[in-house]
């Protein structure tokens, strides 16, 4: 087991190559729709921008124009109760040069429609494990209530330097992924 991070808690990352394994488990009590969560990344240059379109790693693009961050795709149950429902894999010596930040967000697919908020989702996580090993090294666990957010900004990798560190966010919004494309854009 890994350390536990606090919102706000910063830590070199001494790794080459990390899965950040997202997990969620949804109150199916709480909506007669499913869930449909969705891990992406964004990475960002010095402007805390998306250089270009494929720097933007969600379920219709798999991967990043420089092969650095991929997905394992949709998870659109949630249903993965003993690990990570999504997991997006970072290659970090392939990042590109004008890339300082990957950002890290969870929306909810149709969630105005379909009147959900993260308030109806429980154990949300996000983890930092050793892509060669299987390890977790870093896990941070959301405890807060998002009970009107749609949106989440879960944490990020940014460049210090030549070192690589993640910083545990957890900041909610009532942004869905197109929201938050037009901040970053």
């Amino acid at each position: 087991m890994g350390i536990n991070l606090s919102k706000g808690q910063r830590i070199d990352v001494q790794l080459r190559r990390v899965h950040v394994g997202l997990g969620w488990d949804p109150n199916p009590a709480a909506s007669v729709h499913e869930y449909d969560l969705d891990a992406s990344a964004l990475l960002l240059d010095a402007r805390r921008k998306i250089p270009t379109e494929r720097c933007f790693v969600f379920f219709n693009n798999l991967a990043s124009d420089d092969g650095s961050v991929t997905s394992s795709g949709d998870d659109r149950s949630g249903g993965n109760s003993e690990g990570d429902d999504e997991v997006l894999t970072v290659d970090l010596g392939r990042v590109r040069a004008d890339v300082q930040e990957i950002l890290f967000l969870v929306t909810i697919h149709e969630a105005v429609e379909r009147r959900q908020n993260f308030g109806q989702v429980r154990n949300a996580f996000i983890r930092i494990v050793d892509a060669d090993t299987n390890r977790e090294m870093f896990k941070y666990e959301l405890d807060e209530d998002f009970s009107t957010a749609i949106g989440l900004e879960f944490g990020r990798l940014y460049r210090r330097g030549d070192t690589w560190r993640f910083e545990a966010i957890g900041a909610g919004y009532q942004r869905d992924l197109g929201a938050f494309l037009a901040i970053y854009n």
